[in-house]
């Protein structure tokens, strides 16, 4: 009797809760996540659906001749080339909304951790230095009084701004195009924005104008009280840029969750005295990957049976 079910294919790695609930009504096929497809003709040509955390290059895409749905494990899809799929009709999705708390919450703890050195005070006590040298040094950074600027105000940006209201700063944001239903201070340009506030947190995606954004000039503009919080793509640094900034004081100091090069990060960076930095944590808590990795599944299945992905990109089309 020949196997009536959908094969799914999964590259590389992926949260374990996704391939758990596939493999309870889809065929699974796993391939290492490389630069080459390596599927037979035959494999390639029964896969339907792809769930991936990452990259999804034109070439495997080009390679899966019955391919109608890609589900991305995340809110970002940069990795993804939609416009291959949307070239074939094929519907990319992602993960929005689930973790917008998750990454906000996480926002504000490393704001406060840059600003206030709180790792290197927990650091200071275990190792028993409080008790051999004394108090900790007084952080020379608060965010009492601040003008804070958001670089981008989407979904997340809009939490972060939220839980940033209760610390009484003042909030401004930079977007293409101003919205209607805050009161923040709108700028056009992110320097016009750096320029004007003494905080700039960058929750942006990968595009082609976010690439390298955040250049000496804006971290010039943000000035030697300026604290530089991103927990958006690393790209949209200019490392080099921020680090000789981060040496001579141009700026205070940094909080980085992401990095243009993960997991590789500069050893200047890990080497200032002035940064607070995550290994891209953002999301990472049981319940939120969780969540995300329920909608990559629920996008499949959604799509098997009713024709229509729940969370589609725009670039990328649904059937009518």
């Amino acid at each position: 009797m020949p196997n009536s079910r959908i094969t799914i294919l999964v590259p590389g790695r992926i949260s374990p809760r996704v391939t758990e609930r596939l493999s309870e009504r889809f065929d699974l096929l796993t391939v290492p996540h490389g630069k080459e497809l390596e599927l037979s003709l035959v494999d390639a040509a029964r896969v339907r659906g792809v769930a991936v955390s990452g990259a999804l290059p034109a070439s495997w895409i080009a390679g899966l001749p019955n391919l109608e749905i890609v589900a991305s494990f995340g809110v970002g899809y940069d990795g993804v080339d939609v416009h291959a799929a949307a070239a074939r009709g094929i519907v990319v999705s992602n993960t929005p909304d689930v973790l917008n708390d998750e990454v906000a919450d996480t926002t504000i703890a490393l704001l406060l951790n840059t600003l206030r050195q709180l790792p290197q005070a927990e650091t200071w006590l275990r190792q028993g230095r409080w008790a051999a040298e004394g108090p900790f040094p007084l952080s020379p950074l608060s965010l009492k009084g601040r003008h804070v600027g958001i670089h981008g105000l989407g979904r997340i940006g809009m939490e972060i701004a939220k839980r940033l209201e209760p610390f009484k700063v003042k909030i401004s944001y930079c977007t293409r195009r101003p919205r209607s239903d805050v009161h923040y201070t709108h700028f056009p340009t992110l320097l016009g924005l750096a320029e004007a506030v003494d905080i700039l947190i960058s929750i942006v995606p990968k595009t082609p104008e976010t690439i390298g954004a955040i250049d000496a000039a804006v971290l010039g503009a943000l000035g030697p009280r300026g604290v530089l919080i991103n927990v958006g793509r690393g790209t949209t640094v200019d490392e080099p840029a921020l680090i000789a900034a981060l040496k001579a004081g141009t700026i205070a100091a940094a909080g980085l969750d992401v990095f243009a090069n993960e997991p590789h990060v500069p050893t200047e960076l890990l080497d200032l005295p002035n940064v607070s930095l995550l290994p891209h944590v953002a999301s990472a808590s049981v319940p939120t990957r969780n969540a995300m990795a329920d909608l990559v599944v629920d996008n499949l299945t959604a799509w098997f049976e009713t024709g229509r992905a729940l969370t589609p990109v725009p670039e990328t089309p649904q059937k009518a």
